[in-house]
């Protein structure tokens, strides 16, 4: 049996994994059981529809280049959106990260006006 090395890992958004998923859909005119499970959660939860979207609002996020805020902490940010610092706390509360509350209004601000203007 072959062993198998990572060599790379990157958080991925929840509409960067659906949009993954529909080209394995196309590719394999199928998917298997883990998959199709996968793609009825996200189909339930994702509310951007387009990967460009996503990654703009991620550069976004990236630019205003918040101490101690990483990658998977913006992805997991965009994932759910959260439209007031309370519902931004609860959602980074899950890490090890202190960001101060005039960084955290800097990014529902920029969460906001990035809505408004889809």
């Amino acid at each position: 049996m072959t062993t198998m090395k990572i060599l790379s890992e990157k958080p991925v958004s929840m509409a960067e994994l659906k949009n993954e998923l529909e080209n394995i859909k196309k590719r394999d005119k199928e998917l298997n059981f883990r998959a199709n499970k996968t793609e009825d959660y996200l189909n339930q939860f994702v509310s951007v529809k387009k990967v460009d979207d996503v990654n703009e609002l991620i550069k976004k996020l990236t630019a205003l280049n918040i101490p101690r805020l990483k990658e998977q902490h913006i992805s997991k940010i965009v994932d759910i959106m959260p439209m007031t610092v309370k519902d931004l706390k609860v959602v980074l509360q899950n890490y090890i990260v202190t960001v101060n509350n005039e960084n955290m209004k800097k990014i529902v601000d920029t969460i906001k006006n990035f809505i408004a203007k889809k």
